[in-house]
């Protein structure tokens, strides 16, 4: 009888088993599963993106790296007249402001009045943090967003979480790269997709926790302080 109750015990935990097992892998196909698909979303949502005909804003900023065309587009937009100002951010520290207003051929009349240069950014983040600086001090409010389409999503992700209240209009400079869909077929091309979908995700995950920081922070100013009706300082 002993022996008998032990093997059921034993088919018992082993059945338990199974059961979490199956539980984890199902999970992990899931997880492993939406990340494909959302990788998919993310390809076709840059390959089809379209700048917008005739924006207007206060300001744009063209960010670095990448394909010069961010840069030439930024200044098309200012010669157009679609914002008074122009921010190129992330600009190399070795090349002068002559050499690079030279190269992108600015107007005489932009160039005195209308174009900063940048040099402290070496990152997305970094451009970010650049162009929010620069747009808190000319009070900007609404602003073109230059660079290439597969960057833009996070390059967009990034300047929401620094310049919180700014309506960002995305421009993206269309690429070989994304509109031909070269990762489909290059392995070097797939691989260089991959990790700027999950830097995008990097950032949406830090964006989800700084809004529960962001909510906690209400939660504490809106409570009582101590207990005697008065509300905490801000």
């Amino acid at each position: 009888m002993r022996a008998r109750r032990g093997w059921r015990e034993m088919a018992a935990q082993s059945r338990s088993l199974r059961w979490i097992n199956g539980a984890i892998g199902a999970v992990i196909a899931a997880l492993a599963l939406a990340r494909v698909v959302g990788f998919f979303g993310f390809a076709h949502a840059v390959r089809t993106a379209a700048a917008p005909a005739a924006p207007r804003a206060d300001a744009i900023v063209a960010l670095t790296g990448g394909s010069q065309a961010r840069l030439e587009t930024g200044v098309r937009l200012l010669e157009e007249g679609r914002a008074p100002r122009l921010l190129i951010s992330g600009v190399n520290r070795e090349v002068t402001d002559d050499e690079l207003m030279d190269l992108l051929e600015v107007s005489a009349r932009h160039r005195a009045c209308c174009v900063a240069l940048g040099r402290a950014a070496e990152d997305t983040l970094g451009n970010a943090a650049e162009t929010a600086a620069w747009a808190r001090r000319h009070e900007i409010r609404t602003l073109i967003v230059v660079t290439d389409d597969y960057h833009m999503p996070r390059s967009v992700a990034e300047l929401s979480l620094a310049l919180p209240g700014v309506d960002l209009i995305a421009y993206p400079v269309p690429t070989r790269f994304a509109r031909d869909e070269l990762w489909k077929r290059d392995m070097s091309a797939a691989a260089r997709m991959s990790a700027e979908y999950l830097k995008y995700l990097t950032i949406r995950v830090r964006e989800g926790f700084a809004g529960l920081g962001r909510g906690e922070g209400a939660a504490s100013a809106d409570a009582p302080a101590g207990g005697a009706g008065k509300r905490a300082a801000p």
